[in-house]
């Protein structure tokens, strides 16, 4: 079974709103085992709308519309749907309740271009909006299902899962289809391919296998379609035992959990802390480790040191060690990691100073050099990067460099 998402919206095309709707969308169909056909993206134009319709109605069986329900004018896709399905616009009272309702629970005023929102047409099942006033609308024409939902990512998701999803599962048999992410890094794409390519030949006709890369890390997607749940869970399993001997090394979690949460884990598990001194990243670090929930169990502090003054103030470092080698040197961040291990006093401690770009760079040390250093109760270990992408994407890799040098240290695979 196909699926096409329709976004809708001037704001989309121009890249004034980013479009998080058809990702979440394509998850959640997914998971039914529904095929993502393709998305169609069109700004509020009646034409462009009723054409992106007709194109979604040949390649699919689901068509779900993201956009255009406001109260306001520039709001036309539920006046374009009464067109495309020859409907017209009634008030439905159940809708114009629960508007009332969301109004007064706000304690703000209703206006009349409010009220427009349960107006629907007259030949569409109406869907529940439990986050927003915009209801959404199913139809059907044959035997192909139009769903019509409002574009606000709450309001949408809310819909999606609670209200869509079990009429779906209602109306269609769908396969069993089940997934299964490993989450990889410090290997690129095309070598981890390489250390896989016999078990990922061998795999039965009904698995699929997807490599996802992202920044300094690689996502491992194995997924299985058939009809008997507990039996592709357990095919599943067997050939996770085939693959992980082949890459331990560089797996660090599964399902999709960040990093900075398998990182913070074994730190809890050791009951161990960490300190950070950040140059380069300007906190980003200790913002991943605190955006972890219980994090202040294991997090004690960072600093972000990123003038010569404030090393040498806040860290210790040693004024004729950044003249002579500059901030972004071994040396710089040796004395920037030993100095704020002893300031904190934690079990380990964690520095980084580079060249995040775009500019910055000299011959010897080109934009995307970067020093990280790791304290640990009997030593420091430092190591050498090169990151070659733009300044924000510098910071995130440099990110994923450091906690991934704490976790193979945890683990004991970190060269020394």
């Amino acid at each position: 079974m196909n699926c096409c998402i329709v976004t809708i919206g001037d704001e989309l095309l121009i890249g004034q709103v980013v479009d998080t709707n058809s990702a979440f969308i394509g998850q959640e169909m997914s998971k039914l085992g529904v095929r993502i056909h393709s998305r169609i993206s069109v700004g509020d134009r009646e034409e462009d709308i009723l054409r992106a319709l007709d194109q979604a109605k040949q390649v699919a069986d689901i068509i779900l519309i993201t956009g255009g329900l406001g109260p306001t004018k520039d709001d036309i896709t539920k006046n374009v749907l009464c067109k495309y399905f020859d409907a017209k616009l009634v008030v439905n009272e159940e809708v114009l309740h629960d508007v009332k309702g969301f109004f007064t629970r706000l304690n703000r005023p209703m206006l009349e271009t409010n009220l427009k929102q349960a107006e629907v047409p007259d030949n569409c099942l109406v869907i529940k909006n439990k986050n927003g006033t915009a209801p959404g609308m199913w139809f059907q024409q044959g035997n192909k299902i139009f769903i019509s939902m409002p574009g606000v990512p709450y309001e949408m998701k809310t819909m999606l899962t609670d209200e869509i999803i079990p009429l779906l599962k209602k109306t269609f048999s769908f396969p069993i289809i089940i997934h299964r992410t490993i989450m990889t890094c410090g290997i690129g794409e095309s070598f981890l391919a390489e250390l896989i390519k016999e078990w990922e030949e061998n795999l039965p006709a009904h698995f699929r296998f997807a490599y996802l890369p992202a920044l300094n890390q690689l996502r491992l997607r194995i997924t299985a379609t058939g009809t008997d749940e507990s039996k592709l869970k357990q095919e599943i399993a067997d050939q996770e035992s085939k693959l992980i001997p082949l890459i331990d090394k560089f797996v660090f979690g599964f399902d999709d959990e960040p990093l900075e949460s398998v990182v913070g884990k074994m730190l809890k598990e050791r009951k161990a802390n960490i300190a950070l001194a950040e140059s380069c990243t300007g906190g980003y670090i200790a913002h991943k480790l605190t955006s972890i929930s219980g994090s202040s169990s294991y997090f004690d502090g960072s600093l972000i040191t990123y003038s010569y003054d404030a090393k040498e103030n806040f860290l210790g470092v040693n004024h004729e060690t950044l003249l002579q080698n500059g901030a972004v040197s071994e040396e710089t961040v040796r004395e920037m990691v030993a100095g704020v291990k002893q300031k904190f006093k934690t079990t380990y401690a964690i520095a980084v100073s580079g060249i995040a770009g775009p500019d910055g760079g000299t011959p010897d040390k080109p934009v995307g050099t970067v020093w990280i250093a790791l304290a640990t109760e009997k030593e420091i270990i430092a190591k050498k990067f090169f990151f070659h992408r733009n300044r924000i994407q510098n910071i995130e890799m440099t990110c994923v460099a450091a906690l991934n040098m704490l976790r193979m240290e945890l683990i004991g695979t970190l060269e020394h």
